[in-house]
């Protein structure tokens, strides 16, 4: 199988991707949106992108995808993440520090404490301005990545677990055309139901009805969360998770209901999570 994933090579997301598949072909992609073209296009088989970190919350461009595009969620891999500050081995300073913007709002606290009057700029991946940094041997520049990044690209690592906050995670997803559920032998920690629920108009009580389906069926919401539709203010979708194994009359109903409601629901997938095994 060919599998995408956002690139380049030693991102966090090639990391998940290669315990998800370490047997498939890995293709890099520039942005979170080839990942989902390259799927739409019948490119690959199935990709791998970024959906929520425990420190900066949901991944808005995933979720806008998720949307857009007529993909499904086949599984889901939590991994521990661990930012180092690199630098090429030919300098001694830097005057900059470049690297994605998660990985920039996730090492804030140390970036101010240590680098207050250092200015920062956002880049595609992790990984792909550590690979910056690598080619330009002349610039006074500085990374946030991971220890293959480093690895990889010949960098001096100067300051380890740079991170606010020890308990950082990022879920990854496994997109594809496919209605599937992908089994890992992996630690499973849970499996949910992913929805994106769109309410009919902006009345009193309109959410409150559509979480009330839910709730008199005692299922368990783990996740909620609005994201504009981009068509007018106050206009949104909800992307839900519900958190409990898949009843077919149950769980069926409770869609069928919010459909009922005049509401429009979109089923992303009933899958399991699992967690990074070292």
């Amino acid at each position: 199988m060919k599998i995408a994933y956002l690139g380049p090579q030693a991102s966090f997301t090639q990391l998940a991707a290669s315990q998800i598949f370490p047997d498939e072909e890995l293709i890099p992609q520039s942005s979170i949106l080839d990942c989902f073209n390259v799927v739409k296009n019948n490119e690959v088989d199935k990709a791998v992108v970024p959906l929520e970190n425990s420190i900066e919350g949901t991944v808005s461009m995933t979720l806008d995808y998720l949307y857009d595009f007529d993909i499904f969620i086949e599984t889901e891999l939590v991994m521990p993440i661990a930012h180092h500050l690199m630098i090429h081995p030919n300098n001694e300073s830097f005057e900059k520090i470049i690297s994605h913007p998660q990985a920039l709002a996730q090492t804030f606290h140390f970036r101010y404490d240590h680098y207050k009057d250092i200015p920062s700029q956002d880049y595609n991946s992790t990984a792909a301005s550590a690979k910056l940094v690598s080619e330009n041997p002349t610039e006074k520049w500085a990374a946030v990545a991971n220890r293959y990044s480093a690895k990889l690209y010949g960098l001096k690592i100067i300051h380890e677990n740079i991170q606010d906050f020890e308990q950082n995670h990022t879920k990854f997803i496994v997109i594809s055309k496919e209605k599937s559920v992908l089994r890992l032998p992996l630690p499973k920690t849970s499996e949910k139901t992913s929805l994106l629920i769109t309410l009919p108009e902006d009345h009193a009580g309109g959410l409150h009805q559509v979480l009330s389906v839910f709730a008199w069926r005692k299922m368990n919401l783990s996740k909620i969360e609005s994201r504009t539709l981009k068509t007018g203010l106050g206009n949104y979708f909800f992307f839900i998770n519900v958190a409990s194994e898949w009843h077919p009359t149950l769980s069926q109903n409770a869609i069928d209901e919010i459909i009922s409601l005049g509401s429009n629901v979109k089923f992303l997938g009933h899958y399991d999570e699992y967690v990074f095994s070292e």
